[in-house]
């Protein structure tokens, strides 16, 4: 395989990725707005005021989602990098910062509004489907580590 098919490959997989992720981001973000009470409970009691941590996630991760899917255009038309570095940068914070309430779930076995939790198999799963969130955002950002480090 020569070195331009497999960038292009790389390219399309990046666009999958992008558009992939920004449709789930979105997706789930509407969830926060038509199911709250099915998210309150992992919200950790020592924050309070639960339904306003869910709505205000959910924006977050509508914006999420709108960005990476607008980053999805960017790359396929090779068109800049604006929403790329926005949005995979903001999917990865996101995903970090959102990460404590899946924890809580974990250690404190929380079950959803609608009854269902997760095995410890389960949260270990979801901890390494977070982290290759995370990964793969970063990917999509373009933006190099040591970029991030330089600030």
């Amino acid at each position: 395989m020569d070195s331009y098919v497999f960038v292009n490959q790389l390219i399309h997989l990046k666009w999958i990725c992008a558009i992939s992720g920004g449709a789930f981001f979105f997706y789930v973000g509407v969830l926060h707005f038509t199911d709250t009470k099915w998210f309150e409970p992992i919200v950790p009691s020592v924050i309070g005021y639960a339904k306003f941590w869910v709505l205000i996630s959910g924006v977050a991760e509508i914006l999420v989602g709108i960005g990476l899917m607008a980053s999805g255009v960017e790359i396929i038309f090779d068109s800049g990098t604006y929403y790329r570095e926005r949005a995979g940068i903001s999917s990865a914070v996101l995903l970090v910062i959102l990460y404590p309430a899946n924890l809580y779930m974990w250690i404190y076995d929380i079950e959803l509004g609608g009854g269902e939790s997760l095995s410890s198999t389960g949260h270990v799963v979801r901890l390494l489907l977070q982290i290759a969130g995370i990964l793969v955002s970063l990917w999509i950002s373009g933006v190099s580590i040591d970029a991030l480090k330089r600030g």
